[in-house]
């Protein structure tokens, strides 16, 4: 770390950067996973689903990139590579092409997975008076609460 002065202590924006490290790996793991089943959705709701994970994917991948560039702001390094993020991740990748009724589900746990880990960051975040963190992370809650809800409505 730098000697950088923003009114955040080292230790407090390391604390906060591992934490921010475990959202990105979720944001990133779930991105690949939405991207995953964008190519392999097939059935009645084919153009509907493929649709929607399109919106979902580019809407993560650019989630990735404000993550990343928060934990560098920290003057922390970000994790970049597939062995660094499934460390870090708490979402599970699935084995083979699941039907299009499971794959919602599938993402619906992983967005609901990333609504905890934003949880635990926002606490630390919070703590620091890291105002830029916890804008960041809100942000991030309300769009996977708001697509965790599509999801499960799709689902009915």
């Amino acid at each position: 770390m730098s000697n950088i002065n923003i009114g955040i202590d080292k230790k407090e924006r390391s604390e906060i950067a591992e934490g921010l490290k475990k959202l990105l790996a979720d944001t990133y793991t779930l991105y690949l996973q939405t991207h995953n089943f964008h190519w392999n959705v097939t059935g009645v709701r084919f153009r509907e689903l493929h649709l929607m994970f399109e919106e979902q994917y580019m809407e993560l991948a650019i989630a990735v990139d404000d993550i990343a560039e928060r934990v560098r702001t920290l003057d922390v390094a970000a994790p970049g590579t597939y062995k660094e993020f499934s460390k870090l991740s708490s979402i599970h990748e699935v084995d083979g092409v699941p039907n299009a009724t499971e794959m919602i589900e599938v993402l619906l746990v992983g967005h609901e997975k990333i609504i905890q880990t934003a949880r635990d960051v926002l606490k630390v975040a919070h703590q620091s008076d890291d105002e830029s963190t916890v804008s960041l992370v809100s942000d991030r809650m309300r769009i996977h609460e708001k697509t965790s809800w599509m999801l499960r409505a799709s689902n009915k």
